[in-house]
């Protein structure tokens, strides 16, 4: 591998750590069919607890996978993953350049 596939590698470890867990795949999977969910709404959907889905929240959102939206008193998530996608196509182009 060479050094810049290298490089990109490592910008890209915290967003293929964060989507290697099942529950926040279950998350983004929600997401991506409802739109905007609080975390009440999120929790309705999946067998987790409140604090557990927030906790996930939290991780997805410090990777820049998903955004908060405050609306009055109700905080709305939702998805935001060009940035992220951008960045993995960037890393396949180099490992393919580099490896193949």
């Amino acid at each position: 591998m060479g050094k810049q596939a290298l490089e990109i590698f490592r910008e890209s470890l915290p967003i293929l750590q964060t989507l290697s867990e099942v529950h926040r795949q279950d998350i983004l999977l929600l997401l991506s069919e409802n739109g905007k969910m609080t975390v009440n709404e999120i929790t309705d959907g999946l067998s987790l607890s409140r604090p557990a889905v927030s906790h996930h929240l939290k991780l997805l959102k410090n990777a820049g996978v998903v955004k908060v939206e405050q609306s009055g008193t109700q905080r709305y998530y939702y998805l935001t993953m060009e940035e992220s996608i951008q960045l993995l196509k960037k890393l396949l182009v180099a490992l393919e350049r580099d490896c193949l």
